[in-house]
């Protein structure tokens, strides 16, 4: 599984803790739904509630998030910053949020 630093805009409110998570996907995207599955599980053990954003139904107005993105959905970002892609990291994803 990739993950990453880079930063980038998120769509969505500040959950529990101050802590945001969003889920970049786009329509028809099996990879996304699977992932926010897994996504769902882990941030309800933090009292955190998922956003997420279509990256394609987003376009006109944040063009940057499907040029940046597009191509390797779906991403999880951790209080707008890119956290992992494809998959969730499941095990950072739970260290991050308790640290």
């Amino acid at each position: 599984m990739a993950t990453a630093d880079r930063g980038s805009g998120s769509s969505g409110g500040a959950a529990a803790g101050g802590r945001e998570v969003t889920l970049l996907t786009r329509e028809g995207c099996g990879g996304c739904d699977a992932a926010r599955e897994r996504l769902d599980l882990v941030c309800k053990e933090f009292g955190i509630a998922v956003s997420s954003v279509d990256v394609d139904a987003a376009a006109a107005e944040r063009p940057e998030l499907r040029a940046e993105f597009g191509d390797r959905l779906p991403v999880v970002l951790l209080d707008g910053r890119e956290h992992s892609y494809w998959e969730v990291d499941e095990e950072r994803l739970r260290a991050d949020l308790v640290g």
